[in-house]
């Protein structure tokens, strides 16, 4: 697998950037020295290795879901610039 100028070209095109010709030579070089020297992992033995989604015996801590107490809403909006309705009023963004 390698990246011609023209997947250079196809990329620079969907993020929007204008490359000069030597950019764009440039660019290829350096994917292409990148997919080279990850094809060298093809080289490694890892039959007996097991697939691991990370390299650390993680894994995920949750807690039961709990009703409690939450903050009052005037309190929340005690430091707001600007309220209304008891929602935090906030300049439009959009025209």
């Amino acid at each position: 697998m390698s990246i011609s100028i023209k997947d250079v070209e196809h990329v620079a095109n969907l993020a929007r950037l204008e490359l000069s010709e030597q950019e764009k030579e440039q660019f290829a070089g350096q994917l292409n020295a990148i997919l080279k020297y990850a094809e060298k992992l093809n080289e490694l033995q890892t039959d007996d290795v097991e697939p691991t989604t990370h390299v650390l015996p993680v894994r995920n801590v949750m807690r039961e879901d709990a009703i409690r107490e939450s903050v009052a809403n005037e309190t929340a909006l005690r430091n707001a610039p600007d309220d209304e309705d008891g929602q935090f009023k906030v300049p439009a963004v959009l025209e």
